[in-house]
């Protein structure tokens, strides 16, 4: 504002000599004020070290990047040097509250290499099928318990991580670890199920059950929750299907793509589940799908277990000898390893097995040349591997497709427009995994 004697008496002077007026005012941005605000990098609310660079005009975001790459670790370079067997609890490591599907989309790239897909034994695609439903379970349940902490709900981070400790137990009486299983090989799984595991599943889901029951009445019609959630970080379907999201994102625009059912592997298409969805497209319908996903799980488990009895006592890994990586594994004085009677074989009974045992074991196997994409469904959408094979025991290349990469383009779409506070619970709701960000 100018007086009479054109002193400047409040706010901005603007000369105007010519051109369109509406550059003009976007030149001078009269009455704005925007800046610039870094939303990390900081760990505990977003699974891992992710920097956003916020835009703010008051409480509105106009503009929101995601900044990657704190947590590189190298997986896939060190994979290179690696035989293709090692290469399994390098994988493993990437997105660290879902390994199981690490492995697996890894392993089934390897044997589809090898034209050994329809030799792996029944037993060992249903072990593959049970521990990567437990994992989604746990994943699941991270994802609800930290999502209502960064919404103020600590009820829900005690109760959620409750749930997944449940679902790391019977992994761990499975595989041997909590976590970093390396349970999944080329050829079948590391070993067969304990004595006594179908059982501790048994008595355990009914439990799962009930705790994602306390779940869904914490959450599902929580006023405050609702308040936050409903019709924030809307995305469509034209935007997922733009960005490459997939998962529940995706699934929350009312599409029902999953690779459970478009592409079975495993032996997925003889399990009897529902494709969740939603048409919403917002924070609450990700929610929602997945609470009711967990109960899905819970019920191919359960058909997994059923599976299991009907097959008996059997091989977990493919016959060839030239593939099979020693699996006679036993609990021993120094925990699990190879079986005593096996050590017994090959140590005194045979120099060829000996020989081949020793060969396998630090050289590994060869793989034809040539390349391969397999993906699984896993808990955020498509994990994909894409694997190079020069014809040595090494891959070539190994990159992998995590969907926790490929959704975190939706950081802008969901975010900008929005206000500041409506930024976190759409990272919660995108439930990204940096592990799997930063290879």
């Amino acid at each position: 504002m100018l007086n009479a004697d054109n002193d400047v008496l409040e706010g901005a002077v603007v000369t105007v000599g010519g051109g369109d007026w509406d550059d003009v005012v976007d030149t001078a941005r009269l009455g704005e004020e925007r800046i610039v605000v870094n939303m990390g990098p900081q760990h505990p609310s977003t699974h891992g070290v992710l920097r956003l660079i916020l835009e703010v005009e008051g409480e509105t975001v106009t503009e929101a990047r995601a900044g990657i790459g704190y947590l590189h670790t190298g997986i896939e370079k060190n994979m290179e040097v690696r035989s293709w067997t090692q290469g399994v609890t390098f994988c493993t490591r990437m997105d660290y509250l879902s390994p199981i599907f690490n492995e697996t989309a890894y392993c089934l790239g390897i044997e589809k290499m090898l034209g050994i897909t329809e030799q792996v034994p029944e037993r060992a695609s249903v072990l593959r099928v049970l521990t990567m439903e437990l994992n989604r379970i746990g994943s699941h349940a991270v994802a609800l318990a930290t999502g209502g902490m960064e919404l103020g709900s600590t009820t829900m981070m005690t109760d959620g991580f409750r749930e997944r400790d449940k679902a790391l137990e019977i992994l761990e009486e499975i595989t041997g670890l909590r976590m970093n299983h390396a349970f999944v090989r080329p050829g079948g799984v590391a070993q067969d199920i304990p004595p006594g595991a179908l059982d501790s599943i048994r008595e355990f889901l009914p439990s799962i059950r009930a705790g994602i029951r306390d779940l869904e009445n914490l959450s599902a019609q929580n006023p405050t929750l609702k308040q936050r959630l409903v019709g924030t970080g809307y995305l469509n379907l034209a935007g997922c299907l733009a960005l490459g999201i997939t998962g529940p994102v995706l699934r929350s625009t009312g599409l029902p793509a999953d690779l459970r059912k478009d592409e079975p592997y495993c032996g997925y298409e003889t399990y009897d589940f529902d494709v969740v969805t939603r048409t919403e497209a917002d924070n609450y319908s990700r929610l929602r799908i997945r609470l009711d996903e967990m109960y899905q799980s819970v019920d191919i488990v359960e058909q997994c277990m059923e599976k299991l009895q009907r097959l008996g006592h059997g091989p977990v890994m493919v016959d060839d000898p030239k593939v099979r990586w020693p699996s006679q594994l036993a609990l021993g004085g120094d925990g699990l390893g190879n079986s005593l009677d096996h050590i017994r074989q090959i140590m005194g009974t045979s120099m060829e097995a000996l020989i081949h045992h020793f060969k396998l074991v630090t050289e590994g196997f060869r793989v034809p040349a040539g390349q391969v994409y397999t993906a699984v469904e896993s808990p955020r959408g498509e994990l994909g591997a894409h694997l190079v094979s020069d014809g040595g025991t090494k891959p070539y290349r190994a990159h992998f497709r995590d969907p926790s990469f490929t959704n975190l383009q939706g950081v802008s779409v969901m975010c900008e427009g929005a206000q500041v506070a409506d930024v976190v619970a759409s990272v919660a709701a995108l439930d990204p995994v940096m592990g799997g960000v930063d290879r």
